[in-house]
């Protein structure tokens, strides 16, 4: 045998050598059985880790084409990841984890394979399931990951900031995007801000820092996407993950919306008129909740995700029985996008489309999330070719209360690109629409003075209309209540000789009053008395 052929034959035994090690290192559990029939919507499946693992893999199949059902996994601690529909295998070691789950140690243990009963139609359903233990790690150090740290004001300046409330980048599993791409197609359409709210997760707030880095005038905000079998939630804000296994012992939405709450987060439900069956599991609203609980509504979701102009009324009116009892709960907008712009089409949504814009004192999480809770939101429900109102009464803007005899309020429509297209507005009292009225001019201000109710509050929001006779811009509200020693700058406009409108908020008609020429016959009449 000559030398080459012995380097050859060692290489090989050292090959084979090292093969067998790794192959003796790397052992497997098969897990198969059916899925409860009854009991709650989630269920655990156990297997032992033993001492020494320093990666698992776990491959997990329902073996239906009719069956869905949804993957987590539990450590011996706690929560590590929930990869929902994911289809690939998950992943977990110490310095790194497969999409949706954390990274962390390998600890010996009993960890549990968490199941979500999405939709059980074919019986019995089966789960397979087989988990990989490892002694070395296969997959390398993500160390771009790190705790979310909220970024410094990107703007200072009170104004209108627009952006997306509801996007999802690829840690949910139903999505594509990376955080750059999300980036870069909303600073494509002109957005300040996108907020990342996947399902039941926080592991995109690890890239988020990473990514802000990049994008010196694009803000990241974290949040969660609350997904349930009976309603999706936003948790804008929110940096902890809550458990959203609602029917295991002590998960209920009431609890889920404290431990939101306690986080500083905002607790907001999504697309809440979406019922369509097995085409969007879960994303109709069916949660028992007491209304004070809730600060905002989507009223406004992009393509079939959220139904668009399909579903806007049915939004728009469940998000008015809270104003009706008196909840100022925020209507809010999010494009629900899962692609960046990547694919278009029916079934896609499209991020910035609808666009929320947010007045507030600066471009900063915490100011956005402070300019929410007091309902400083205008949406504009199809994207940021829409028209724009700044409705204001006196220095109140949307969502705020003022408590006086009267107001005088003001709604300034811009972005019109009048002669291109037909636009209409419309004063909305107490969630009844005024009849509509042609929109002439850029800048066009409409002004109307009302009076304060004697007793509770009125509310006051503003409409614009396209072509499609849709709403394509909604305010949200102000509030008059009456306070009898208050200021009545409803009077005194009209003593003013200014253009006022006046309102009977029982039943939306619309008078309008042209005090200019009013004054004018007054001074004339004043002149004739002085010559007689």
């Amino acid at each position: 045998m000559g030398l080459r052929s012995r380097s050859l034959a060692l290489v090989s035994v050292l090959a084979a050598i090292t093969w067998s090690a790794q192959a003796m290192a790397d052992t497997s559990v098969t897990l198969d059985g059916n899925v409860p029939a009854d009991g709650p919507d989630h269920f655990f499946v156990p297997f032992d880790v033993p001492d020494g693992t320093q990666e698992i893999e776990i491959l997990h199949d329902d073996k239906s084409p009719d069956n869905i059902l949804d993957w987590g996994v539990n450590d011996p601690a706690g929560w590590r990841g929930w990869g929902g529909g994911n289809s690939e295998n998950a992943i977990l070691n110490a310095k790194a984890a497969s999409r949706s789950y954390v990274l962390g140690p390998i600890t010996k243990g009993t960890w549990n394979v968490v199941v979500g009963k999405a939709k059980v139609v074919v019986s019995p359903a089966v789960y397979h399931i087989v988990v990989t233990f490892r002694t070395a790690p296969t997959l390398a150090a993500q160390t771009v990951r790190r705790p979310y740290a909220a970024a410094a004001a990107l703007v200072t300046g009170a104004r209108y900031y627009a952006g997306d409330l509801h996007v999802h980048s690829r840690e949910s599993g139903d999505a594509i995007p990376t955080l750059d791409e999300i980036g870069t197609f909303a600073r494509s359409r002109g957005l300040d801000f996108v907020e990342i709210s996947d399902h039941n997760l926080n592991t995109q707030d690890d890239y988020i820092a990473d990514a802000q880095s990049r994008f010196a005038d694009l803000l990241f905000i974290p949040g969660v996407e609350y997904t349930t079998y009976k309603g999706h939630a936003n948790a804008i804000g929110a940096t902890k993950w809550v458990d959203h296994k609602i029917g295991q012992p002590g998960i209920t939405i009431a609890a889920a919306v404290e431990q939101i709450d306690a986080q500083g987060a905002i607790f907001s439900i999504n697309h809440p008129a979406l019922d369509i069956g097995d085409l969007c599991i879960g994303c109709g609203w069916k949660h028992d909740l007491d209304p004070s609980k809730v600060s905002g509504v989507e009223i406004e979701t992009s393509a079939l995700s959220g139904g668009g102009i399909l579903f806007q009324a049915q939004a728009i009116a469940f998000w008015e029985t809270f104003l009706s009892k008196g909840f100022h709960v925020t209507g809010l907008g999010g494009g629900d996008d899962h692609r960046a712009g990547q694919e278009s089409g029916m079934f896609q949504s499209a991020l910035g489309s609808p666009t929320t814009l947010i007045y507030a004192s600066e471009l900063s999480a915490a100011a956005l999330m402070d300019a929410i809770r007091k309902g400083h939101v205008v949406v504009k429900t199809d994207g940021p070719a829409d028209p724009m109102v700044e409705l204001t009464a006196g220095d109140a803007l949307p969502g705020d209360t003022l408590k006086q005899r009267s107001a005088v309020l003001s709604a300034k429509v811009t972005n019109t690109n009048i002669g291109q297209r037909t636009v209409n507005a419309r004063w909305v009292v107490n969630g009844i629409p005024d009849d509509t009225v042609p929109v002439d001019t850029e800048g066009q201000i409409f002004s109307r003075s009302v009076q304060a109710p004697p007793t509770g509050e009125d509310r006051y929001r503003f409409e614009v209309l396209l072509g499609d006779n849709k709403p394509h811009l909604i305010t949200n509200h102000i509030f008059l209540s009456l306070d009898a020693n208050g200021p009545d700058p409803a009077a005194q406009k009209s003593s003013s000789g200014c253009t006022t409108t006046t309102s009977d908020p029982a039943n939306g008609t619309l008078w309008l009053v042209f005090s200019a020429a009013t004054l004018a016959i007054t001074r004339a009449l004043r002149r004739k008395n002085k010559i007689q």
